[in-house]
Protein backbone atom coordinates (compact mmCIF):
# COMPACT_ATOMS: atom_id res chain seq x y z
CA UNK A 1 0.00 0.00 0.00
CA UNK A 2 1.34 3.80 -0.86
CA UNK A 3 1.17 5.59 2.27
CA UNK A 4 0.11 9.10 1.51
CA UNK A 5 3.45 10.31 3.30
CA UNK A 6 6.63 8.16 4.04
CA UNK A 7 7.04 6.03 7.42
CA UNK A 8 9.86 8.97 8.78
CA UNK A 9 7.44 11.60 8.15
CA UNK A 10 4.00 10.45 9.08
CA UNK A 11 6.26 8.93 12.84
CA UNK A 12 7.29 12.65 13.36
CA UNK A 13 3.55 13.69 12.72
CA UNK A 14 2.26 10.86 15.13
CA UNK A 15 5.27 11.60 17.48
CA UNK A 16 4.59 15.31 17.56
CA UNK A 17 0.71 14.64 17.86
CA UNK A 18 1.48 12.15 21.17
CA UNK A 19 3.77 14.10 22.69
CA UNK A 20 0.97 17.49 22.37
CA UNK A 21 -1.17 15.14 24.19
CA UNK A 22 1.33 14.51 26.92
CA UNK A 23 1.95 18.02 27.41
CA UNK A 24 -1.74 18.36 27.47
CA UNK A 25 -2.93 16.15 30.19
CA UNK A 26 0.57 17.94 32.39
CA UNK A 27 -0.64 21.27 31.59
CA UNK A 28 -4.32 20.76 32.71
CA UNK A 29 -3.64 18.57 35.70
CA UNK A 30 -1.46 21.53 36.64
CA UNK A 31 -4.23 23.48 36.24
CA UNK A 32 -6.66 20.69 38.11
CA UNK A 33 -9.37 22.44 40.64
CA UNK A 34 -8.66 23.29 44.06
CA UNK A 35 -10.86 23.70 47.23
CA UNK A 36 -9.76 26.74 48.68
CA UNK A 37 -11.21 28.65 51.74
CA UNK A 38 -12.05 32.05 51.06
CA UNK A 39 -14.13 35.09 52.77
CA UNK A 40 -17.49 36.43 50.63
CA UNK A 41 -18.44 39.58 50.50
CA UNK A 42 -20.03 39.43 53.74
CA UNK A 43 -17.04 38.07 55.60
CA UNK A 44 -18.00 34.48 55.59
CA UNK A 45 -15.58 31.70 55.35
CA UNK A 46 -17.00 29.67 52.37
CA UNK A 47 -15.12 26.95 50.43
CA UNK A 48 -14.41 28.10 46.60
CA UNK A 49 -13.16 26.05 43.26
CA UNK A 50 -10.04 27.29 41.67
CA UNK A 51 -7.98 26.27 38.50
CA UNK A 52 -5.71 29.07 38.58
CA UNK A 53 -5.82 29.86 35.21
CA UNK A 54 -3.82 33.06 34.50
CA UNK A 55 -4.49 36.04 31.98
CA UNK A 56 -8.37 36.49 33.52
CA UNK A 57 -9.52 32.71 31.94
CA UNK A 58 -10.77 31.39 34.94
CA UNK A 59 -14.08 29.88 35.05
CA UNK A 60 -17.05 31.45 36.24
CA UNK A 61 -18.58 28.96 39.45
CA UNK A 62 -21.43 27.01 39.04
CA UNK A 63 -21.42 26.38 35.26
CA UNK A 64 -23.91 24.58 33.23
CA UNK A 65 -21.53 21.93 30.67
CA UNK A 66 -24.53 21.59 28.21
CA UNK A 67 -24.85 25.56 27.68
CA UNK A 68 -21.27 25.95 27.64
CA UNK A 69 -21.27 23.38 25.26
CA UNK A 70 -23.89 24.82 23.23
CA UNK A 71 -21.65 28.27 23.37
CA UNK A 72 -18.76 26.75 22.32
CA UNK A 73 -20.71 25.32 19.15
CA UNK A 74 -21.72 29.03 18.57
CA UNK A 75 -17.87 30.52 19.39
CA UNK A 76 -16.79 27.97 16.74
CA UNK A 77 -19.18 28.17 14.00
CA UNK A 78 -18.63 32.13 14.39
CA UNK A 79 -14.76 31.90 14.11
CA UNK A 80 -15.29 29.68 10.74
CA UNK A 81 -17.48 32.36 9.46
CA UNK A 82 -15.11 35.15 10.46
CA UNK A 83 -12.19 33.37 8.60
CA UNK A 84 -13.99 32.66 5.24
CA UNK A 85 -15.27 36.14 4.98
CA UNK A 86 -11.46 37.20 6.26
CA UNK A 87 -10.43 35.49 3.73
CA UNK A 88 -12.65 36.50 1.01
CA UNK A 89 -11.48 39.62 1.50
CA UNK A 90 -7.85 39.32 1.51
CA UNK A 91 -7.20 40.64 4.93
CA UNK A 92 -4.25 38.45 5.33
CA UNK A 93 -2.99 40.88 7.92
CA UNK A 94 -5.80 41.15 10.39
CA UNK A 95 -5.55 37.26 10.76
CA UNK A 96 -1.99 37.18 11.13
CA UNK A 97 -2.61 39.56 14.13
CA UNK A 98 -5.44 37.02 15.25
CA UNK A 99 -3.28 34.29 15.12
CA UNK A 100 -0.17 36.24 16.89
CA UNK A 101 -2.38 37.34 20.02
CA UNK A 102 -3.81 33.72 20.38
CA UNK A 103 -0.72 32.20 20.44
CA UNK A 104 0.93 34.19 22.81
CA UNK A 105 -2.25 33.79 25.28
CA UNK A 106 -2.10 30.06 24.60
CA UNK A 107 1.79 29.95 24.99
CA UNK A 108 1.63 31.92 28.15
CA UNK A 109 -0.88 29.35 29.74
CA UNK A 110 1.28 26.54 29.29
CA UNK A 111 4.78 27.88 30.19
CA UNK A 112 2.92 29.11 33.07
CA UNK A 113 2.22 25.87 34.32
CA UNK A 114 5.67 24.73 35.54
CA UNK A 115 6.63 28.47 36.46
CA UNK A 116 4.00 29.24 38.73
CA UNK A 117 5.37 26.21 41.20
CA UNK A 118 8.66 28.56 41.54
CA UNK A 119 8.14 32.19 40.52
CA UNK A 120 5.37 34.53 42.21
CA UNK A 121 4.89 36.65 38.81
CA UNK A 122 5.08 33.11 36.70
CA UNK A 123 2.29 34.37 34.63
CA UNK A 124 4.37 37.69 33.42
CA UNK A 125 7.33 35.75 33.11
CA UNK A 126 5.76 33.25 30.99
CA UNK A 127 4.14 36.13 28.23
CA UNK A 128 7.86 37.54 28.00
CA UNK A 129 8.50 33.84 26.48
CA UNK A 130 5.74 33.52 24.83
CA UNK A 131 5.91 37.02 22.73
CA UNK A 132 9.06 36.10 20.87
CA UNK A 133 8.16 32.72 20.63
CA UNK A 134 4.99 34.07 18.79
CA UNK A 135 6.79 36.57 16.74
CA UNK A 136 9.68 34.18 15.19
CA UNK A 137 6.26 31.63 14.39
CA UNK A 138 3.79 34.32 12.84
CA UNK A 139 6.43 37.14 11.13
CA UNK A 140 9.53 34.97 10.41
CA UNK A 141 8.28 31.59 9.97
CA UNK A 142 10.61 29.06 11.11
CA UNK A 143 9.42 25.78 10.50
CA UNK A 144 11.60 24.72 13.95
CA UNK A 145 9.58 27.41 16.42
CA UNK A 146 6.46 26.47 14.41
CA UNK A 147 6.11 23.05 15.39
CA UNK A 148 7.86 23.34 18.49
CA UNK A 149 5.37 26.06 19.89
CA UNK A 150 2.37 24.00 18.71
CA UNK A 151 3.00 21.34 21.17
CA UNK A 152 2.36 24.01 23.53
CA UNK A 153 -0.31 25.62 21.78
CA UNK A 154 -3.04 23.31 21.81
CA UNK A 155 -2.44 22.32 25.96
CA UNK A 156 -3.00 26.02 26.87
CA UNK A 157 -6.31 26.37 24.51
CA UNK A 158 -7.48 23.23 25.69
CA UNK A 159 -6.85 24.14 29.37
CA UNK A 160 -9.42 27.02 29.25
CA UNK A 161 -12.47 24.97 28.10
CA UNK A 162 -12.19 21.61 30.04
CA UNK A 163 -12.70 23.36 33.06
CA UNK A 164 -16.36 24.07 31.57
CA UNK A 165 -17.05 20.91 30.03
CA UNK A 166 -18.27 17.35 31.35
CA UNK A 167 -17.46 14.16 30.31
CA UNK A 168 -20.54 13.70 28.32
CA UNK A 169 -20.39 17.00 26.80
CA UNK A 170 -16.31 16.65 25.67
CA UNK A 171 -17.94 13.40 24.00
CA UNK A 172 -20.65 15.11 22.41
CA UNK A 173 -18.36 18.00 21.25
CA UNK A 174 -16.08 15.79 19.64
CA UNK A 175 -19.01 13.66 17.74
CA UNK A 176 -20.07 17.59 16.23
CA UNK A 177 -16.96 18.21 15.31
CA UNK A 178 -15.96 14.79 13.72
CA UNK A 179 -19.73 15.41 11.44
CA UNK A 180 -18.19 19.11 11.17
CA UNK A 181 -15.05 17.74 9.92
CA UNK A 182 -16.47 15.36 7.40
CA UNK A 183 -18.77 18.05 5.54
CA UNK A 184 -16.14 20.60 5.63
CA UNK A 185 -13.39 17.99 3.72
CA UNK A 186 -15.29 16.01 1.78
CA UNK A 187 -18.45 18.21 0.66
CA UNK A 188 -17.54 21.56 1.06
CA UNK A 189 -13.92 21.40 0.73
CA UNK A 190 -13.59 24.45 2.49
CA UNK A 191 -11.17 23.00 4.99
CA UNK A 192 -8.62 22.81 2.67
CA UNK A 193 -9.23 25.80 1.33
CA UNK A 194 -8.72 27.29 4.68
CA UNK A 195 -5.44 25.41 5.00
CA UNK A 196 -3.76 26.86 1.52
CA UNK A 197 -5.16 30.09 2.54
CA UNK A 198 -2.88 30.00 5.91
CA UNK A 199 -0.11 28.79 4.40
CA UNK A 200 0.54 30.63 1.30
CA UNK A 201 -1.32 33.57 2.25
CA UNK A 202 -1.46 34.36 5.61
CA UNK A 203 2.20 32.06 6.28
CA UNK A 204 0.95 31.40 9.37
CA UNK A 205 -0.90 27.50 9.76
CA UNK A 206 -2.70 26.20 12.67
CA UNK A 207 -1.46 22.63 13.30
CA UNK A 208 1.99 20.72 12.51
CA UNK A 209 3.36 21.40 9.49
CA UNK A 210 6.51 19.62 7.70
CA UNK A 211 7.74 20.40 4.06
CA UNK A 212 9.62 17.42 2.89
CA UNK A 213 11.02 16.08 -0.63
CA UNK A 214 9.90 12.57 -1.74
CA UNK A 215 12.37 10.11 -3.37
CA UNK A 216 11.93 11.23 -6.72
CA UNK A 217 12.12 15.54 -6.02
CA UNK A 218 15.81 14.20 -4.46
CA UNK A 219 16.44 12.31 -7.52
CA UNK A 220 16.21 15.05 -9.31
CA UNK A 221 18.21 17.45 -7.83
CA UNK A 222 21.07 15.20 -7.37
CA UNK A 223 20.79 14.65 -10.95
CA UNK A 224 21.33 18.92 -11.12
CA UNK A 225 23.66 19.50 -8.85
CA UNK A 226 25.33 16.82 -11.54
CA UNK A 227 24.78 18.95 -14.27
CA UNK A 228 25.16 22.33 -12.76
CA UNK A 229 21.57 23.06 -13.76
CA UNK A 230 19.07 24.63 -11.34
CA UNK A 231 15.86 23.05 -10.92
CA UNK A 232 12.42 24.07 -9.76
CA UNK A 233 9.90 22.12 -7.97
CA UNK A 234 7.23 21.33 -5.63
CA UNK A 235 7.63 20.92 -1.77
CA UNK A 236 5.51 17.75 -0.63
CA UNK A 237 3.75 19.00 2.79
CA UNK A 238 2.44 16.99 5.59
CA UNK A 239 0.27 18.27 7.70
CA UNK A 240 -2.06 17.81 10.88
CA UNK A 241 -4.73 20.79 11.86
CA UNK A 242 -4.70 22.04 14.89
CA UNK A 243 -8.26 20.70 15.83
CA UNK A 244 -7.46 17.60 15.75
CA UNK A 245 -5.09 18.10 18.12
CA UNK A 246 -6.75 20.29 20.64
CA UNK A 247 -9.94 18.42 20.93
CA UNK A 248 -8.66 15.03 22.27
CA UNK A 249 -7.02 16.91 24.46
CA UNK A 250 -9.78 18.34 25.63
CA UNK A 251 -11.73 15.35 26.13
CA UNK A 252 -8.77 13.72 28.05
CA UNK A 253 -8.07 16.75 30.20
CA UNK A 254 -11.82 16.94 31.14
CA UNK A 255 -11.26 12.41 31.72
CA UNK A 256 -8.27 13.49 33.93
CA UNK A 257 -10.16 15.85 36.26
CA UNK A 258 -13.07 13.39 36.84
CA UNK A 259 -12.04 9.69 36.20
CA UNK A 260 -8.20 9.50 37.08
CA UNK A 261 -5.10 9.28 34.53
CA UNK A 262 -5.47 6.05 33.29
CA UNK A 263 -8.73 6.50 31.46
CA UNK A 264 -6.82 9.90 29.58
CA UNK A 265 -3.81 8.52 28.92
CA UNK A 266 -6.10 5.92 27.29
CA UNK A 267 -7.81 8.70 25.52
CA UNK A 268 -4.40 10.15 24.35
CA UNK A 269 -3.04 6.34 23.18
CA UNK A 270 -6.05 5.13 21.28
CA UNK A 271 -6.19 8.70 19.19
CA UNK A 272 -2.76 8.44 18.48
CA UNK A 273 -3.45 4.88 17.35
CA UNK A 274 -6.54 5.89 15.37
CA UNK A 275 -4.56 8.85 13.83
CA UNK A 276 -1.67 6.46 12.90
CA UNK A 277 -4.32 4.16 10.68
CA UNK A 278 -5.58 7.41 9.21
CA UNK A 279 -2.24 8.00 8.06
CA UNK A 280 -1.56 4.22 6.62
CA UNK A 281 -4.52 4.07 4.64
CA UNK A 282 -4.97 7.45 3.16
CA UNK A 283 -3.50 8.05 -0.33
CA UNK A 284 -1.52 11.16 -1.73
CA UNK A 285 -3.06 13.89 -3.38
CA UNK A 286 -6.09 13.34 -1.06
CA UNK A 287 -7.34 15.05 1.57
CA UNK A 288 -9.17 13.26 4.53
CA UNK A 289 -11.03 14.47 8.13
CA UNK A 290 -9.17 13.10 10.92
CA UNK A 291 -11.70 13.77 13.63
CA UNK A 292 -14.18 11.09 13.06
CA UNK A 293 -10.52 8.70 13.02
CA UNK A 294 -9.51 10.43 15.99
CA UNK A 295 -12.99 10.38 18.00
CA UNK A 296 -13.07 6.89 17.46
CA UNK A 297 -10.04 6.00 18.98
CA UNK A 298 -10.66 8.69 22.19
CA UNK A 299 -14.47 7.08 22.59
CA UNK A 300 -12.59 3.28 22.68
CA UNK A 301 -9.93 4.22 24.66
CA UNK A 302 -12.10 6.00 26.93
CA UNK A 303 -14.17 2.78 27.37
CA UNK A 304 -11.14 0.56 28.13
CA UNK A 305 -9.65 3.10 30.75
CA UNK A 306 -12.67 2.89 32.80
CA UNK A 307 -12.77 -1.49 32.50
CA UNK A 308 -9.25 -1.64 33.30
Amino acid sequence: MIMKHSIKITLVLLGMFFIAQLIGLAVIDSYSPKIVEVFDENGTLINKTVHNLPYGMEPPENIDPKSTLISIIIAIVLAVVIMLSLMKFGASTVLRYWFFFVIILALGITINSPLKEFFKYSSIIAIIIAIPLAYFKVFRRSIVVHNVSELMIYPGIASIFVPLLSVWTAVILLIIISIYDIYAVWHAGFMQKMAKYQIKTVRVFSGFFIPYLGKKERDIIAKSKKSGKQTNMKVNIAILGGGDVVFPIILSGVVLNTLGFLPALMISIFATLALAYLFYTSKKGKFYPAMPFITAGCLLGLLIGLLF
